[in-house]
């Protein structure tokens, strides 16, 4: 079946908590939480989909400034569509939706090894806070 892409797709929560949940990332994401999800869904601003028919089978979610920095926060495909392309393809039309704005993610630990086979350049430099009484 031929996979086709749209650049910010109309999803609803029940789409995005699905193509997370058939990826990897439904591991590490409040998929549980529907009101979270929502929130995430609608407060990114860049967003590509990748459809096999109009079933949604990868997606690539991220916020960007539009010149300095694009945040790729989901970058998932269901895992009977893996190993085709897709993930690839969802990251150059993110980054091609804003040229200018240098791509940044965090590789989720089974992806740790795919971005740099895609031409990724891995940065030492990350830092993360989860909880703010953690600041000392």
């Amino acid at each position: 079946m031929d996979i086709y892409y749209r650049e910010n797709p109309t999803l609803n929560v029940e789409d995005f908590i699905e193509i997370l949940d058939k990826s990897t990332l439904g591991q590490r994401r409040p998929l549980q939480d529907v009101a979270a999800m929502q929130l995430m869904l609608e407060n990114a601003n860049v967003y590509v989909g990748a459809y096999a028919g109009e079933k949604l089978v990868g997606l690539a979610r991220g916020m960007t400034d539009f010149v300095f920095t694009t945040y790729l926060a989901d970058l998932a495909v269901d895992e009977v569509f893996q190993h085709q392309g897709i993930g690839k393809e969802l990251v150059i039309r993110v980054k091609k939706m804003h040229p200018r704005a240098k791509l940044i993610l965090l590789a989720a630990p089974a992806a740790q090894a795919y971005y740099p086979k895609i031409g990724m350049q891995k940065h030492d430099f990350c830092f993360f806070i989860d909880d703010v009484n953690e600041i000392h």
